[in-house]
């Protein structure tokens, strides 16, 4: 149960305990919420629904428009439109699939990449869309259907660049630091300044980790010589005059942070909104730098464009939120929640629970918004067609809040209109041909789930943590061994994972970890002394059991490394989401366990004698013949 401000006063625990929530912690949170606007919200239905909206008019998203007399004409097309009422009150429709996008054919396989991590002999010091480019023609050849790939949100352009895809300074636009270049209309290294960066930048793929800073200081000067040397003809011109005015507003942004520094709550105040004036000073000052950095943006749309059209569909994966201090909370800061961060309560993984430093979305602010800034992260986020992973798809129904300057226990679920959420997520599903994956690990009851699957959202099932056989898995999921969070096949069997929690000075789940590697071994039927490679083949060969329609394996396991590349907990401690995979993508390609793990996985999926054809999704297996 939850109070009009959507606040759940209890909750039960992972450990199935019933917990109240502290009155400070509602009185605290309910202020900042504030008072619901009781304005009617939009309404979300499914074609057919004869929802009653009373007499008025409907304008279709394409234009057109229809007289209602009093309910919604069940033929009326999927799309956003507006009515208006005889009042003159206008109020958003939304006309939804019951579910999301599915394609047709059976089960799939796909390598999981951290891009930054997987250099080739080319990349500028980091893992680039031209290296995913290469990526996916691999995937194809070796049988695989897809490659999910981690969040390409972009940073501020100044300052340090923030290394976890997870805290996107936007959800909306790339990084350009993923661009490759060479591979920019007029990005030869013919071009002296693109030459000289380029042999700098490649130096950098000498060092195991990743310098982000130094790649973006060369990728940038390299950029700006090339926009200089080679302005953009009229196809950019033209894309740019067809977007929505988020990039220009991006853009700016990108050019107030230049002048002012990546923090806008900093920025003179007259900057600090969208709207005000100083703004627009800026923008006037400065249109060439504008246009730059709107630049940036069509150059990654394309070299992604490239990435995902080699036959093998690339599933971007949506984080939970954004940077407080960056472009979205800068653009929507008006339905977001500045003096809280969203988390997670205590359970046995984190006795201490989690704090990810993110603002959340004010439910009804959210609302009142038209779902704007859920609709636009998530259309962007699908922009590659193939698929979306949803980080923390509980968040969907509800979010621990923790006000600002208390402790991750004393925080509280709000929830939100999960019914309205994943409605919007069927829609653009559709409309981008993308099938969608929930991340729905840790606390999530068996309602939610199936919920999800009502919705034909995949379940998110890993080895490490399923009690169940992997041949009783749900046949909707994406089944995996590990996540970017958690040890590596090679890093769990070997110690050293725990050995490095304990290094960092963290409390590492011994008995978890040894419980884990038991059941490894059991269910792989693993000699003591095997090696990490035989470890590795021997958790695929369980995985590829599960009847799930998507199975996927990560790089590191590909090549039986043992470091992960995230442990929550050590930032600052341990260079987390900036670690190179040991070898170079051409390395990958033949390497030995890498090889023998596609074709475990590929004979898993579609049998000895069959094949992949291409399609929009790129994951459907060819009939047999």
């Amino acid at each position: 149960m939850t109070d009009r401000w959507g606040i759940a006063e209890r909750y039960v625990d992972a450990s199935g305990t019933e917990r109240v929530v502290r009155p400070e912690t509602v009185d605290r949170l309910r202020a900042v919420i504030g008072e619901p606007d009781p304005t009617p919200v939009p309404l979300v239905v499914r074609p057919g629904d004869r929802a009653r909206l009373g007499p008025g008019m409907l304008q279709l998203e394409q234009g057109s428009t229809t007289i209602v007399a009093d309910r919604l004409p069940p033929d009326v097309p999927l799309g956003y439109h507006s009515f208006t009422g005889s009042d003159g009150a206008e109020r958003l429709v939304i006309v939804a699939p019951a579910r999301c996008h599915l394609p047709p054919g059976g089960r799939a396989w796909g390598w999981a990449v951290q891009l930054y991590a997987a250099r080739s002999a080319a990349s500028w010091g980091i893992g680039d869309l031209a290296d995913l480019a290469a990526l996916t023609r691999w995937s194809r050849g070796c049988g695989a259907g897809f490659v999910l790939v981690n969040p390409l949100g972009a940073v501020a352009p100044v300052g340090a660049q923030q290394p976890s895809p997870y805290f996107p300074a936007s959800r909306r636009f790339r990084n350009p630091l993923y661009l490759h270049p060479p591979d920019v209309p007029g990005g030869s290294d013919d071009l002296g300044v693109v030459g000289d960066a380029a042999r700098a930048a490649r130096a950098l793929n000498d060092l195991r980790t990743i310098d982000r800073d130094e790649a973006w200081r060369l990728k940038l000067g390299a950029l700006e010589a090339i926009w200089t040397s080679h302005p953009p003809l009229g196809e950019f011109e033209r894309w740019r005059a067809e977007q929505p005015p988020a990039l220009e507003q991006f853009a700016i942004w990108s050019v107030l942070c230049e002048q002012h520094g990546p923090t806008w709550r900093r920025w003179p105040a007259d900057c600090r909104t969208p709207d005000g004036p100083g703004v627009n000073d800026a923008a006037a000052r400065r249109p060439g730098r504008v246009a730059f950095y709107a630049w940036l943006q069509w150059l990654a749309g394309r070299q992604l464009a490239t990435a995902s059209g080699q036959g093998t569909a690339v599933i971007e994966d949506l984080p939970i939120g954004v940077d407080p201090d960056g472009f979205d909370a800068w653009a929507w800061q008006d339905s977001l929640a500045l003096d809280v961060t969203v988390g997670a309560p205590p359970d046995e993984f984190s006795r201490r629970g989690q704090d990810w430093g993110l603002p959340p979305l004010v439910p009804w602010r959210l609302a009142r918004a038209g779902y704007t800034p859920f609709v636009e992260s998530v259309r962007a986020s699908m922009a590659a067609g193939g698929g979306l992973r949803v980080d923390h798809v509980m968040g969907l129904s509800r979010l621990w809040w923790i006000p600002a300057g208390a402790d991750p226990t004393e925080g509280a679920y709000v929830h939100y209109p999960v019914e309205d959420l994943l409605a919007i997520l069927a829609l653009e599903s559709h409309r981008a041909g993308a099938v969608v994956i929930g991340e729905d690990l840790g606390t999530v009851d068996a309602s939610f789930r199936r919920l999800l699957a009502d919705h034909d959202v995949l379940s998110y099932r890993l080895l490490w943590f399923e009690q169940e056989e992997p041949r009783r898995w749900p046949a909707k999921a994406m089944a995996a061994v590990t996540t970017h969070d958690l040890p590596t096949v090679a890093g769990l069997w070997d110690g050293s994972d725990l050995e490095t929690q304990r290094r960092l000075g963290l409390e590492p789940n011994q008995a978890g970890s040894e419980q884990i590697r038991a059941r490894l071994a059991d269910g792989a039927g693993l000699p003591a002394d095997a090696g990490p490679a035989d470890a590795v083949l021997g958790a695929y060969r369980r995985l590829a059991q599960a009847p799930s329609r998507l199975l996927t394996a990560t790089l590191e396991d590909a090549v039986a490394e043992p470091e992960r590349p995230n442990i929550p907990g050590a930032d600052g401690r341990r260079p987390n989401w900036s670690m190179a995979l040991p070898v170079p993508l051409e390395q990958v390609e033949n390497h030995p366990t890498a090889v023998r793990l596609a074709r475990l996985l590929s004979a898993a999926v579609t049998g000895d004698t069959r094949r992949h054809t291409e399609s929009r999704s790129g994951i459907e297996p060819e009939p047999d013949r």
